[in-house]
């Protein structure tokens, strides 16, 4: 297993440590006072993240033929950073109705350390690779592998994302630096600078928020471009509790409504303002909403219905289409 040796860094130098001005006197000024600074710099956030988006294009056009074949994502990072990638991962199953095993999340230290920091967790390049590779199944070329670190330069993100170069990942970097240590081992980097933190050094804060944009771009923009939305509807959503199961029926109407309509005038096998007949045809759909719409448009069965899906690369606009 090759290991990347970190070189020597200026952490002094490190954009991230950096004092920022407008924030010294944050321990005498009002409380209000203080929430308004920390949301004066909070509003700077977005605006660095927008000079970025042609490489969140990139990173999104290159995971999502991945993800569509059945390649897994994992995110990796220590601290806020790996937290920030366990959040989305976990998110992304239910909300897509994505195989838990497909996104995954890594923080230095593991599991425990998602509540509890481990100190000195993230310095250890080695352990970086050494959870990649002890993934079962083992991470492979058609795995996509996304390391966070604000600073750019964290041994763990850093010996993992070489690890998963070399087995022929795409790979990924976020962090909040200019010209990162992330450049010399991932396929492409998002180097989102925001300033010093509002509490030097805290990168939860500034940093934390960027990488989360950036990560919700990410995500979302795969399963967009894999066919799991119809519109900005989530067309694949699981049925996981009450709010979701009427959000089910919302979306199911919302899309074969203005099928019934001229010019398409289509007649539909149930009535759509029978929540138990729409109920009853998602469950016969396995549970997925997608598939009871095609379903549903077609009069047809659900293996009928899946054919059809299938036929249409799994974008539901397709499958409908008169």
């Amino acid at each position: 297993m090759a290991i990347i040796m970190t070189p020597y860094i200026d952490l002094d130098s490190l954009e991230t440590e950096g004092q920022n001005e407008s924030t010294r006197d944050i321990d005498v000024v009002s409380t209000e006072d203080l929430c308004r600074m920390i949301n004066a710099q909070d509003q700077t956030v977005a605006l660095a993240v927008a000079q970025h988006t042609s490489t969140i294009a990139r990173i999104i056009d290159a995971m999502a033929p991945r993800v569509r074949a059945g390649g897994r994502v994992v995110y990796l990072g220590a601290g806020t950073s790996g937290r920030l990638g366990i959040l989305d991962a976990s998110e992304i199953p239910p909300t897509y109705s994505a195989d838990y095993s497909q996104w995954i999340g890594l923080i230095a230290g593991g599991n425990g350390a998602i509540q509890r920091a481990v100190e000195g967790a993230e310095d250890s390049s080695p352990s970086g690779a050494q959870d990649l590779e002890d993934l079962t199944p083992k991470l492979c070329s058609a795995d996509s592998v996304i390391g966070l670190a604000a600073s750019g330069r964290t041994p763990y993100v850093l010996g993992g994302l070489e690890y998963a170069k070399s087995l022929g990942c795409f790979t990924a970097g976020i962090c909040c630096v200019k010209n990162s240590e992330m450049r010399n081992v991932a396929d492409e980097v998002v180097e989102c600078p925001v300033g010093p933190e509002v509490v030097t050094g805290s990168t939860r804060m500034k940093s934390g928020t960027a990488q989360k944009m950036i990560l919700n771009m990410i995500s979302t923009g795969i399963q967009v471009k894999i066919g799991k939305t119809y519109g900005n509807l989530m067309v694949d959503v699981k049925r996981s509790n009450h709010k979701l199961v009427n959000r089910a029926r919302r979306i199911f109407r919302c899309v074969l409504e203005p099928l019934t309509l001229p010019p398409t005038s289509i007649k539909l096998p149930l009535n759509l303002q029978d929540d138990q007949a729409v109920d009853a045809l998602i469950d016969e759909c396995d549970g997925s909403v997608k598939l009871a719409m095609v379903a549903a448009r077609w009069s047809c069965t659900p293996a009928e219905a899946t054919a059809k899906l299938n036929k249409a690369d799994g974008l539901l606009k397709r499958a409908l289409a008169v």
